[in-house]
Formats: structure tokens, C-alpha cells, sequence
């Protein structure tokens, strides 16, 4: 397939940009994620049982997404959560610091997730809280799946921009305290005897029940490469928003009323309850068809008249996607786009570590640059898509170490 042609005004709009002041470079990588692994068999188990019966769909959802095992902050010993997300999130980030560098240097921290502890006061503040480290600058970036990406976008400038010496960019969720069934039982209560004959007005909910997990991960980021070992230069990370062309497709704290989101706070408490409303809950058919035309072939349609991408320069591509049902799908994305990175050079862990959400790219990170495989003058391409209402990152990273210096 042709790539798509820009109008000339578009293609204007998106080659602009200002150049960054200096270099950066993610110098250490650490994720948490909490108790042992949850097998497809132990989970619902973990995550109790909505009315008491087992969920219709879970086997089916499984078979799909293709995700063998996940974690979760509930313990398996007494069925309470036993960490929230600040916690998860600072344990992550207490993996970046020792030897020869403290948490007390550290000039700014962004925190991100979609599944925050509260709405107020931000989630950052509150990992800062569980830190403990002296004042610095804390910013939360809110969303979904690609509030992770802006995380990191906003900590790669401020380095870059030398507002800060370092910095450190996280992801984390607790997804599993919003898929527990005490969060629908009121609902299955309220609405037994329609729900009996059409089940399947819940699969909108009761389908993310399996398809989303507990994580954090993070990574500090310097001005300089580490001194031995490698490091991975930020080269460029670009975000696009397809919000002015497409509907939300995945929300909490909402419902959809004559196609428009209405919030939670035109609900008294009891309906919030009956309707489930906290829940996540996702449009699977508007996921299915839209979302690698707009995250892969449009996004990458915008990016390829401002970036050099060709798929023989990528060594490793890490794409966060929520299920194995998009893997060939993607594939045929990126050939769309001009950019047909062979699936041996792709890299995820979504079987072995499930769907983190905004987590999901820093797990990735860790277990790939962690695991001594790297080699100085690799390339690195991150893809991260976000179904909310339809936005993209890529982000791409070049393999530095003293071997071969960097350029």
C-alpha cells in the first residue's frame, strides 16, 4: 500500500520543530511488579467472582489475547490489596538509585498511570510522598496507555533543555483493585434479571477483567552516558492525538449517552454504584477497526516526512500492544506505512508480564536492556498506542556504550 500523501499544510505543521539543546540518555532501567505470576487459571480466583458465577468470556478472551500469566497487588493469602500504586511505583523507582547515585540528587520526577490511587491530589506527588526524597520538581501526566510515553517525553526535555541535571520517567498500574468483582456486584445485583437473558451488555466491562494487570516501571535519565556499560540516547519521541476525528473508545469514571461521555459527577453515589461507573470499560468493535489505522498507518504518515525510518536500520522494535489478536494486525500496519520491520527483530513481553498499560513500555525497557543482549550503535524503535480516543507514540533510541562512543 502507498503511503498516505499529507496536505501540504499538514506536512508544513509536522516537519517543524525546535532542535534539542543536548543530549540524553536513559542510564538505568527498573520495573516492580508484585507477588508471583497469576496463571490464566489462578486469576479469576484472585479477582473473585461477579454474582458468584464464573465470567462467560474469560476463556475466550484469553484464548485471543494470548497473555499466559500477570501480576497483581492483591494477596494471594488473605484477598486484600496489599501495596497501592504510589508504593509499586516508588519500589520501581528505588531500583534506579544506589551505587554511587542517590535519590536525594535527583532534580525531577514524572509519574504516570491511569489507574491513580485517587483524583486528587496528583499521582506524582504522591510517589514523591512514598520516596521521600527532598523537594524537586514532580509532575504528574494523566491518560491512559500513552501517559507513560508523555512521562518520559516531559523528563527527556527538561534534561534536554538543561532545566534539569536528571530526571526520572515512570509507569504503573494497579488495574486489578478496578477489575475485583466487589467493584460490580452492586451492578449484577441491580440489573440480574437483564443481565441472565443478555449477558453480553457487560462484556464492555467484564472484557478488560482479562486483558489488564499490575506494574510499575521507570527510568532515570542523564546528560551524559553512563561511564561503563551502555546507555540508550533518546533521539526523538513524537505523540499524536486523533481526538478531533474519532469518539472515546475507552473511559472510566463515565458513560456514554447518546455517543457523548458523561462524568461521574452527574451521578449520585448509589447510581455510580448500580451502573458500575468507576469501571474501565472499552468499545471493542471501534478498537478493532480503528485503532492500527490511526496509531500505526496515520501516526507513522506523519512521522516519516520529519524522521529518517527505514526497517532495515531497526535492531529491535517494542510495541505495546494489549493482546496477541493485534500482532498481525501491526504487522500489516507498519508494511501499510512503508516501514515492514520483520517480527524476529520485534521485542515484547505481554505473554510473560500481561498488560500494564502505561507500564507496559518501561518492563519492556527493563527486561530488554537488562538482559545483555544489546550491543553498542543498535537502534531501537518503541511504539505505544492508546485507545482512549485514538493517540500514538513512537519513540526511537540508539544503543550508546564506550565501545563506540555516540554521535
Amino acid at each position: 500500500m502507498k503511503r498516505p500523501t499529507l496536505p501540504a499544510r499538514l506536512a508544513s505543521e509536522v516537519t517543524r520543530g525546535s532542535p534539542v539543546v543536548q543530549p540524553v540518555f536513559i542510564n538505568r532501567v527498573s520495573a516492580f511488579l508484585p507477588f508471583e505470576a497469576v496463571d490464566n487459571e489462578q486469576m479469576e480466583a484472585r479477582l473473585g467472582l461477579v454474582g458468584g458465577k464464573p465470567s462467560r468470556a474469560r476463556k475466550l478472551i484469553l484464548r485471543s489475547n494470548g497473555i499466559q500469566q500477570r501480576h497483581y497487588v492483591i494477596d494471594p493469602q488473605t484477598g486484600e490489596p496489599a501495596m497501592n500504586n504510589a508504593q509499586i511505583s516508588a519500589a520501581a523507582i528505588r531500583g534506579l538509585f544506589g551505587d554511587g547515585l542517590e535519590l536525594r540528587e535527583l532534580d525531577c520526577l514524572v509519574a504516570s498511570s491511569a489507574s491513580p490511587d485517587q483524583t486528587m491530589p496528583g499521582h506524582a506527588v504522591m510517589v514523591q510522598g512514598e520516596l521521600g526524597n527532598p523537594p524537586c520538581e514532580v509532575v504528574t501526566t494523566a491518560g491512559i496507555c500513552l501517559c507513560g510515553m508523555t512521562a518520559l517525553k516531559y523528563a527527556w526535555l527538561s534534561v534536554a533543555s538543561g532545566e534539569s541535571r536528571n530526571a526520572v520517567a515512570c509507569g504503573s498500574e494497579v488495574a486489578s483493585t478496578l477489575m475485583h468483582a466487589s467493584n460490580f456486584n452492586a451492578e449484577y445485583e441491580s440489573r440480574l434479571d437483564e443481565l441472565e437473558t443478555h449477558p453480553e451488555i457487560a462484556f464492555e466491562k467484564d472484557f478488560l477483567r482479562w486483558m489488564l494487570s499490575d506494574g510499575a516501571g521507570a527510568v532515570l535519565l542523564q546528560g551524559q552516558p553512563n561511564r561503563t556499560g551502555l546507555s540508550l540516547r533518546i533521539d526523538w519521541i513524537d505523540i499524536f492525538s486523533f481526538a478531533d476525528q474519532m469518539p472515546a473508545c475507552m473511559y472510566a469514571g463515565a458513560e456514554m449517552v447518546d455517543g457523548q461521555l458523561q462524568g461521574w459527577s452527574r451521578y449520585d453515589g448509589g447510581e455510580r454504584n448500580r451502573r458500575s461507573l468507576m469501571a474501565v470499560k472499552q468499545d471493542v468493535k471501534l478498537l478493532n477497526d480503528n485503532i492500527v489505522k490511526y496509531t500505526v498507518e496515520e501516526t507513522l504518515a506523519r512521522i516519516m516526512v520529519r524522521r529518517e525510518l527505514h526497517a532495515d536500520a531497526i535492531d529491535y522494535f517494542l510495541p505495546h500492544y494489549s493482546s496477541e489478536f493485534f500482532r498481525e494486525r501491526l504487522a500489516v500496519g507498519l508494511a501499510n506505512a512503508d516501514l515492514p520491520i520483520p517480527q524476529e527483530r520485534w521485542f515484547t513481553n505481554l505473554t510473560s508480564k500481561g498488560n500494564t498499560g502505561a507500564a507496559s513500555i518501561f518492563i519492556m525497557l527493563d527486561e530488554l536492556f537488562n538482559s545483555g543482549s544489546l550491543r553498542s550503535g543498535q537502534r531501537l524503535l518503541c511504539y505505544v498506542p492508546e485507545s482512549g480516543r485514538f493517540s500514538s507514540a513512537f519513540m526511537h533510541l540508539t544503543v550508546v556504550g564506550q565501545d563506540g562512543g555516540y554521535t
